[in-house]
């Protein structure tokens, strides 16, 4: 019994935790000395001494090819703003797009697309009215184009946000501009006694 309790008081001891000034032998390499490159390290095999390297000209990455013009930018063939998604409009799309609008966009425009975020009550310029008669008349492609590339103070989103995931934010703008500009025409008869207004007009 005192034996072991011996031989566990020096692993005890062995595990005080001490700085070694002895270089650690390595029984396994693993990947310890994996060849790499670092990103912005220098690199004595490249001429220019850069490690990072632009793409092979005239190849694509696999995944980035992008044939789909009006799905990847929201124009045509012709170079035109789509004026519709090229994205079948469902109710799930529409709630991924609310998600990613109260996520991405409410923060300046509210989530009601009136422009009145909390970043612009705490100062920042006021964006434009999304259920504006202007932002009613732009094509769904340039709604796209925006939300990708930005416009004035508002930033580039097509990093953060995937495409498809922009194409659903354009079906819920447009939900929310259709809310804005509703009539009791738009209620179906059978809902317009929930509202108080009876079943007909």
């Amino acid at each position: 019994m005192r034996r072991l309790l011996l031989v566990a008081a020096l692993l005890a001891a062995a595990c005080r935790g001490q700085v070694a000034h002895k270089v650690p032998r390595h029984l396994f390499d693993d990947m310890d000395w994996q060849p790499k490159y670092r990103p912005e390290a220098t690199s004595a095999f490249f001429a220019d001494g850069r490690t990072m390297r632009s793409p092979v000209e005239d190849t694509v990455a696999r995944g980035e090819l992008h044939e789909d013009e009006a799905l990847w930018r929201g124009k045509d063939a012709t170079g035109a703003f789509v004026t519709s998604s090229p994205l079948p409009a469902d109710e799930q799309l529409a709630r991924r797009g609310q998600q990613r609008f109260d996520i991405y966009c409410a923060p300046c425009h509210d989530r009601s697309g009136s422009g009145h975020g909390a970043v612009v009550q705490r100062g920042f310029p006021t964006p434009v009215d999304l259920a504006s008669s202007r932002v009613l008349a732009l094509a769904d492609g340039q709604l796209f184009d925006t939300i990708t590339h930005g416009v004035r103070n508002m930033p580039s989103y097509a990093a953060q946000v995937p495409a498809e995931d922009r194409w659903a934010i354009v079906l819920w703008l447009r939900v929310l501009q259709r809310a804005r500009h509703a009539t009791i025409e738009d209620v179906p008869l059978s809902q317009r006694a929930t509202l108080g207004l009876g079943a007909t007009p």
